[in-house]
């Protein structure tokens, strides 16, 4: 439609006021009269196009054979609905329930999983406040006094090894039955096992302070270790196992979307463009889904010394060509920086909102739109 057809309503107008006055009685008309909206000097006039607030074509990423549609135009869908399905989604289905179900089993025993680390680290903390009992309870410093005294006695012992030694080897070349040889030898053998008896002594009296503390220090970190698996157990399952179950299910849900086409939104079939047992691809349009609750309108002909006078928020009147009786408001939510060059003029694109609807409007119908002069 020409900017000029408000003049050419105005010519039908008269033309018809002439011919009732001048000939006979007609019949009363049946087709509802155009709507003649007033135009103001300053007022912008533009062509522009109905779309729906959200509208898409849906096709397959996959090729295959259509198993099942599962929707016809006119029908209304909400986010997630499945619409076209084809042959060979079936494994893809089982690969995506075998990552969902690892996914979910990691989620599910999350709890458990808590409820276990806190029990393991009340445990380590009675056997940490057993430990430290005993620890505290242990008299230390009577306990190194004793070992300096067997390691006097070591020393001692030592000492008379030595000595017994020393008057071993005076007589150690002498016959075996020499007593002089064998009274040398009962002795050094005498001390050797008296060395030896006060080195286990000491090596007792050792392991009772090494072994408590040895406990100890060991409940210690375990209690540490059971409270850290505890903490880091409130921020979730393990987060790398996680991380990979999410992954995976993501990649599966990714690769079924190439063959099961579901609702981006919620909305009504415009159209559909396959049925059962077609062979299609990537270039095939399958679905066209929109959402028809708004209407919005995109200018085709707005010029370069037109849009300096336009303003968001400005309000506009809109005309559909195919309902000429009906005039509808909107107002100017987006005006294009990007330009387009037809025909010599330097176009932009200006974006409508539609304030009401009609049941009889149609995606793609094309309007007329009055800028309204802003004051």
């Amino acid at each position: 439609m020409k900017k000029n057809s408000l003049m050419f309503i105005f010519l039908i107008a008269a033309l018809t006021l002439l011919l009732a006055a001048c000939g006979a009685e007609q019949p009363a008309a049946t087709t509802p009269e155009p709507v003649t909206a007033a135009v103001a000097s300053d007022d912008v006039v533009a062509e522009g196009r109905l779309e729906p607030i959200r509208g898409t074509n849906l096709s397959f990423q996959a090729r295959g054979m259509v198993e099942e549609v599962f929707v016809k135009a006119g029908d209304t869908v909400s986010e997630g609905d499945v619409l076209v399905r084809l042959a060979n989604a079936g494994a893809v289905e089982a690969q995506v329930l075998v990552a969902q179900n690892a996914y979910d089993a990691l989620l599910r025993n999350e709890s458990g999983d808590r409820a276990r680390l806190w029990q393991m680290y009340m445990n380590a903390q009675v056997v940490r406040a057993q430990a430290e009992q005993k620890w505290d309870d242990l008299k230390v410093e009577d306990i190194e006094d004793r070992i300096e005294d067997f390691e006097a006695d070591v020393e001692d012992a030592r000492e008379d090894l030595n000595d017994a030694q020393d008057e071993f080897d005076k007589y150690k070349d002498l016959d075996e039955n020499n007593s002089r040889r064998k009274t040398a030898e009962d002795k050094l053998e005498t001390a050797q096992k008296d060395l030896n008896k006060a080195i286990r002594a000491l090596e007792e009296e050792i392991r009772k302070r090494d072994t408590i503390k040895a406990e100890y220090d060991a409940a210690l970190a375990a209690e540490a270790e059971a409270k850290y698996q505890y903490e880091i157990s409130l921020d979730g399952p393990n987060a790398d196992q996680l991380a990979l179950a999410k992954a995976n299910l993501d990649a599966a849900q990714d690769a079924l979307a190439n063959y099961v086409l579901t609702a981006p939104f919620n909305g009504t079939v415009a159209d559909v463009q396959v049925k059962a047992g077609q062979q299609v691809g990537p270039e095939t349009r399958a679905v066209s889904l929109a959402d028809f609750s708004t209407w919005t309108i995109e200018t085709t002909d707005i010029t370069e010394l037109e849009v300096v006078g336009l303003k968001v928020g400005q309000e506009v009147s809109i005309l559909p060509d195919a309902l000429p009786e009906l005039e509808l408001t909107g107002v100017v939510t987006e005006i294009s920086s990007a330009f387009t060059q037809s025909g010599g003029d330097i176009l932009y694109t200006v974006r409508i909102r539609v304030n009401e609807t009609d049941p009889r409007l149609r995606w793609g119908m094309t309007v007329e739109t009055i800028f309204r002069t802003i004051e």
